[in-house]
């Protein structure tokens, strides 16, 4: 699918959030990336072949409460 020189990670590689985006709809919380990988805002992430990745975006630190 990737046109770009290097080629771009393929939706198989572990870095495949490197790709280069084709189309990016932020108000929408998606990016369609060169490599077929649809990119959520929440970081999941939709494979060509329809498997789903789970969010994975590191816990904020205003969301974890210290014990008391």
């Amino acid at each position: 699918m990737c046109q770009h020189e290097p080629s771009c990670p393929t939706a198989q590689s572990t870095d495949r959030e490197a790709a280069r985006p084709v189309a990016n709809h932020p108000e929408q919380g998606w990016s369609l990336l060169c490599n077929g990988v649809l990119l959520f805002e929440d970081t999941g992430e939709l494979l060509p072949d329809g498997r789903i990745i789970a969010p994975h975006r590191p816990p904020n630190a205003d969301d974890v409460t210290a014990a008391a």
